[in-house]
């Protein structure tokens, strides 16, 4: 295979993105557009005058039976990820599948099953894995510069509330989450993949702020070994988006500021900041999903096995604030 011809599922905002992506990668090729909304597709050859005589269908399933794309990118509502991905998956595409992956631990672990029995693809976009301000924390704490993690403290700020209102976001049997299941997730997903740490109990308090879906998210997780997370997820921020992570080792502190990198090695005090040309060069997870199709490389740089990681300790969170209890989430396999 020189070329890796692809379904878009989905064709609205994040789709556009992801097909923006994919149009810089000289062995990628838009072979259909699936989607609904005749004003999604329209966008899109209004945007990319290059796919105007691309192939477009209302129904994904005769997209995955006619377009004879080699794999599929999955850019819809949360809720019909499951039903989308296994469909793919039966039809021999590789699969991409746009964050939180799918609803619940339950159909995370299915659908990752159905992957392996088809010897087929299954990776999410969280893109973290790929910026290279996480790149170098998650390099720094995997040669042990920190020595063991104590405590991390994650926090994301956006105006979710207000910016989402009225979209399927908000609309609970779309979404399957609110904004812990939504930006959220890179939060939590990120954190787990810098530290390799395994949740062992998680506290939770979340606030709906008047609508159908988590909001306001305080969750603390004690990890296997003995570290601490609290992770911040605000959705009735005012701001367009701000996000921290600080983590605290025995041997040294790193902090990310919205993009910067502040250090402390094993016996300084202070924290330096770390130049932008140390930092690991930046790719993408279209890029990335490509390269492991072609065989460049033996997997994904997040793979189907984050997703099912968050979704676990999503549904801990949940669980625990809405029974008021601390909560052990289901192992990770």
């Amino acid at each position: 295979m020189e070329k890796v011809r692809f379904l878009m599922i989905g064709v609205g905002g994040m789709g556009r993105q992801h097909i923006r992506k994919l149009l810089e990668v000289p062995e990628a090729e838009i072979a259909a557009l699936a989607d609904p909304s005749d004003a999604a597709v329209e966008r899109v050859k209004t945007d990319f005058p290059q796919l105007a005589d691309v192939a477009v269908y209302k129904d994904y399933k005769e997209a995955i039976a006619e377009a004879g794309a080699d794999a599929a990118v999955i850019v819809s509502p949360h809720s019909m990820h499951f039903e989308q991905g296994m469909a793919c998956l039966d039809g021999d595409l590789h699969v991409l599948m746009e964050k939180p992956f799918v609803a619940g631990s339950e159909n995370a672990a299915r659908i990752i099953a159905r992957a392996e029995e088809k010897k087929r693809h299954l990776a999410v976009a969280y893109q973290r894995h790929l910026m290279g301000p996480y790149m170098y924390i998650h390099d720094l704490i995997a040669k042990g510069e920190l020595g063991n993690i104590n405590y991390i403290c994650a926090y994301q700020a956006q105006r979710w509330l207000i910016g989402a209102k009225g979209t399927w976001r908000q609309n609970l049997a779309l979404s399957c989450g609110g904004q812990l299941n939504d930006s959220g997730s890179h939060l939590l997903d990120v954190v787990l993949w810098l530290s390799g740490l395994e949740p062992e109990s998680v506290s939770a308090f979340i606030d709906n702020r008047g609508t159908e879906v988590d909001i306001d998210s305080a969750v603390t997780v004690r990890f296997q070994g003995g570290a601490i997370a609290t992770f911040n997820v605000v959705g009735s921020a005012s701001i367009g988006w701000h996000e921290d992570v600080s983590i605290h080792g025995d041997k040294g502190s790193i902090l990310y500021r919205n993009n910067k990198i502040l250090v402390a090695r094993e016996g300084e005090r202070g924290l330096t900041e770390v130049p932008e040309e140390e930092l690991p060069a930046s790719s993408d997870p279209d890029r990335n999903f490509v390269d492991l199709v072609l065989g460049r490389i033996g997997e994904a740089a997040a793979p189907s096995s984050c997703g099912l990681r968050i979704a676990r300790l999503t549904e801990a969170a949940w669980k625990s604030a809405a029974e008021g209890s601390r909560v052990i989430p289901l192992t990770h396999e």
